[in-house]
């Protein structure tokens, strides 16, 4: 087991883990009359455990390339481990903060994930892969931003720092939306990458069917004549 497949199965390890710490067991579940930062344990260590899972995802992948230590059990585990991750992180905001991430949103948000690995594993069958778009990576780090803002705004509606209004439950309203919005557009955008691919391996497919369909012509005598013309 190498460091970079290590630190995936720490990211799935985590998963059970925030699982427990957004439950009604955790040691520092406390009641919604508390205000400020006091008696926000629970969401505070929630939010941090999912920033340090979510940072492993490009962590193990760096070390991998750096290290040449890219394996097929990583291969497979790496984005296995992150839907994992954001899908469980939704399901639990579902029933955790539901005025913020209602059904719909989990729907949307895991289908798009099915959607993706459905084509990636067309792709890999097909012999080809489609590489992460600028659109993709933007929607990784706003689905951050809202997990963590979703999680926090369970216990505050905003934070006064310093004299400075922070509104945790705006930026968890704003960052769940806009993280729907660019989600979708990553998937079509995954799609028409995908579709150009197959397409395009479609057609070479054909063209090489026909060329190996055509005979060599045969000059006039027969093959004798075009052998001894040689």
């Amino acid at each position: 087991m190498n460091l970079p497949n290590s630190i995936t199965l720490s990211r799935i390890a985590s998963i059970p883990l925030l699982v427990w710490v957004l439950s009604s067991a955790f040691p520092w579940h406390g009641g919604h009359g508390l205000t400020g930062l006091a008696g926000g344990q629970q969401e505070l260590v929630a939010s941090v455990l999912f920033i340090a899972a979510s940072i492993t995802d490009g962590l193990d992948g760096y070390l991998a390339r750096r290290r040449g230590q890219i394996t097929t059990m990583g291969i497979l585990l790496d984005p296995l481990a992150d839907k994992l991750l954001v899908s469980t992180a939704f399901i639990i905001l579902v029933a955790y903060t539901p005025q913020i991430v209602p059904p719909w949103v989990a729907t949307v948000v895991i289908g798009r994930e099915f959607l993706v690995s459905g084509l990636r594993s067309i792709a890999s069958a097909e012999g080809f892969t489609i590489e992460a778009s600028e659109i993709g990576k933007l929607k990784t780090v706003i689905q951050i931003v809202s997990v963590v803002a979703a999680i926090l705004a369970h216990r505050w509606l905003y934070w006064n720092w310093f004299g400075f209004i922070v509104g945790v439950h705006l930026i968890a309203v704003t960052a769940i939306y806009w993280m729907i919005v660019v989600s979708i557009i990553s998937a079509v955008d995954y799609f028409v990458g995908f579709w150009k691919k197959i397409d395009h391996a479609s057609n070479t497919q054909r063209k090489s069917a026909v060329l190996s369909r055509r005979k060599p012509k045969v000059p006039v005598g027969g093959p004798e004549q075009s052998t001894r013309a040689l």
